[in-house]
């Protein structure tokens, strides 16, 4: 039997070891075992061929999900109350779900603002997604009580330049440097609105199938994971097309 041959044969091997195993008999499956446990000896690479194959598949089928339910639920994606950078008209939206403590999140932030200055054209949606403990849940807060007062863009810039583990002191050190009412945001952060929008945020995220943050969203495509510079620009261009 030729490369090919088991590399085809390995997949359904991988199969009948679960919801196929009924289709085969015994004996077929001890010679299907021989022929691949023989083929791997003389050639191990084919194992590695056959799982990237697999990984590519799920891949593809992860991802036609993920525009599926983008289109589903595109309606929820932007929303007259979510905070916004760049151009308000863009002629393409990214929507980024993000966590204040995530370490990811904040390494792209200098790729996102040099982008963001480079072209003038896209408008940014911000989705507030604490996933990760109260530290979280309270920077998340912060930020849209401060933009009850029309300042949530330069909270979250400096926001997100404090200690992940970012403290209710220095979101109050914070808020008063901007100029804001502290006493009145404290109050706002424990407006059930403001918890209740995060709370959709969350199940937005649940349905749209995103596992981590920051997660993207650029025209049908969900992005998983930090990008650079390089990456935010190839795809921007390709949602233009």
């Amino acid at each position: 039997m030729n490369r090919l041959s088991v590399g085809l044969l390995l997949p359904a091997m991988l199969w009948a070891g679960t919801a196929g195993a009924a289709e085969f008999t015994p004996a077929q499956r001890a010679e299907i075992v021989a022929i691949v446990r023989d083929a791997l000896k003389k050639d191990p690479s084919i194992l590695r061929d056959a799982v990237v194959a697999l990984q590519a598949e799920d891949g593809e089928k992860s991802q036609e999900a993920s525009r599926a339910a983008i289109t589903q639920y595109r309606g929820e994606l932007v929303t007259p109350a979510d905070p916004v950078a760049g151009d308000p008209h863009g002629d393409v939206t990214l929507v980024e779900f993000f966590d204040t403590r995530c370490p990811y999140c904040r390494r792209m932030e200098p790729a996102m603002s040099q982008f963001l200055a480079q072209d003038r054209k896209v408008r940014l949606v911000y989705k507030d997604l604490p996933i990760l403990g109260p530290a979280s849940l309270m920077g998340s807060k912060a930020l849209l009580a401060a933009q009850k007062q029309g300042a949530y863009l330069p909270m979250r810039d400096a926001v997100m330049k404090l200690p992940p583990d970012t403290t209710m002191a220095q979101l109050e050190t914070t808020a008063r440097n901007l100029g804001l009412d502290w006493p009145r945001m404290q109050h706002d952060m424990n407006d059930p609105a403001i918890q209740a929008r995060l709370d959709q945020n969350i199940a937005l995220a649940h349905k749209l199938g995103i596992q981590g943050t920051p997660a993207l969203i650029i025209g049908n495509d969900l992005i998983p994971g930090a990008v650079d510079l390089t990456d935010l620009k190839k795809l921007v261009a390709d949602a233009r097309h």
